[in-house]
């Protein structure tokens, strides 16, 4: 076991910037993150740069041993363990051979007791501190947050888990992408597990419903990154990824139908809901119209929305305002109740928000 204070980036890394993190991410295992990483290594090496495998799991995996040949391979330590001796990534010795760039496999995994680190992400944040870069990979379901979907979705417990911050702070993220047919096909040619673990895992997290919605929870999570980090950049025009649609009700009775249609069009694009309540300054509610705006809260819960009650003398204003904090991208309005008179003086709200909000489309409900 080597001594946590060996770690320090003082030790071995005269750089003073923070090493490059480039993480691969996949919807399950057999995707091919481990390949693309080793091939993108080697790639790089090629180029003359100084790359080595901190960490590699083939899992027998033939075409994946071969895709590390030709790369320096730093040995595991030994760790005894209840009387076993167990292997685990060498940190002290990464950090003593400082090269340019490491790979290592598998973030989300746990060290054995008695390691320096808890966690391997733990270890290459120590890699990334001494001016390292690190190519890494790991499954969507090993997301902290992810955990609880992940178990409604297959019925699997994931046990190793990383923080979503991980995602945030990398530098890159890369979708390993394949069809769940393709995944499926390359389970049935042994490609993933041995022969005799292929029935079962087709049976269990293998299955193709399974593949489908975690496929889909990549690749939205990956787009939320980078739509976030798109957002805190400076440059304009920010382009949204994932649709997010705005429901504005009111206190007429007609806002069920409104709500009820803006959770149609954000299910049917896969979209954020969220769902306005514009209240007049210093105007109280009405038991009634109390009753109802808590009754389309309730209902905006049930459809997975984000209730938003604000307070404003100008409802438009308001709209405008929520529309840019949330990066809405649709708004669901009904039918304006103005009459003529009320048009000619204070305007349409619809033309109001077209002018203010050019880059959102808006849906117009009639009036039942």
């Amino acid at each position: 076991m080597y001594d946590p204070a060996s770690l320090s980036s003082a030790n071995y890394a005269p750089l003073t910037r923070r090493g490059k993190h480039k993480i691969f991410i996949g919807m399950s295992p057999g995707v091919g993150k481990t390949y693309r990483m080793l091939e993108e290594g080697y790639q790089i090496k090629q180029d003359g740069v100084d790359v080595v495998i901190g960490l590699l799991e083939t899992h027998g995996r033939e075409e994946t041993a071969r895709m590390a040949d030709g790369l320096e391979l730093i040995p595991r330590q030994s760790i005894l363990w209840q009387g076993r001796t167990l292997t685990e990534m060498d940190t002290q010795a990464i950090l003593e051979r400082c090269p340019q760039l490491v790979l290592i496999d598998e973030l989300a995994h746990t060290n054995v007791s008695g390691s320096v680190h808890e966690k391997r992400y733990q270890d290459v944040e120590a890699v990334l501190d001494a001016g390292i870069d690190v190519y890494s990979t790991v499954n969507i379901q090993h997301l902290e947050s992810l955990n609880d979907l992940v178990y409604r979705i297959s019925g699997v417990v994931v046990r190793e888990r990383v923080p979503d911050r991980l995602l945030d702070e990398a530098d890159e993220v890369v979708v390993v992408d394949v069809t769940p047919e393709m995944l499926q096909e390359r389970l049935l040619e042994g490609k993933i597990y041995a022969p005799e673990k292929i029935d079962q895992a087709l049976q269990n997290f293998f299955q193709r419903r399974n593949l489908v919605a975690l496929r889909e929870l990549a690749l939205r999570e990956v787009a939320d990154n980078i739509e976030g980090e798109a957002t805190e950049s400076p440059d304009p025009p920010h382009c949204n990824i994932q649709e997010r649609i705005l429901v504005c009700i009111s206190t007429y009775p007609n806002s069920i139908q409104l709500l009820r249609r803006g959770a149609r069009i954000a299910n049917h694009m896969n979209g954020r809901l969220f769902v306005l309540f514009v209240a007049s300054a210093g105007n109280f509610l009405s038991k009634p119209e109390a009753l109802h705006i808590e009754t389309c809260k309730r209902l905006c819960q049930e459809f997975e929305g984000e209730f938003l009650r604000v307070e404003s003398p100008d409802i438009v204003t308001a709209i405008v305002e929520v529309s840019t904090q949330e990066r809405i991208t649709q708004i669901v309005l009904g039918e304006t109740r103005r009459s003529r008179v009320q048009l000619l003086f204070k305007g349409s709200i619809v033309q109001r928000l077209m002018r203010a909000l050019p880059q959102v489309d808006l849906h117009i409900i009639a009036n039942n």
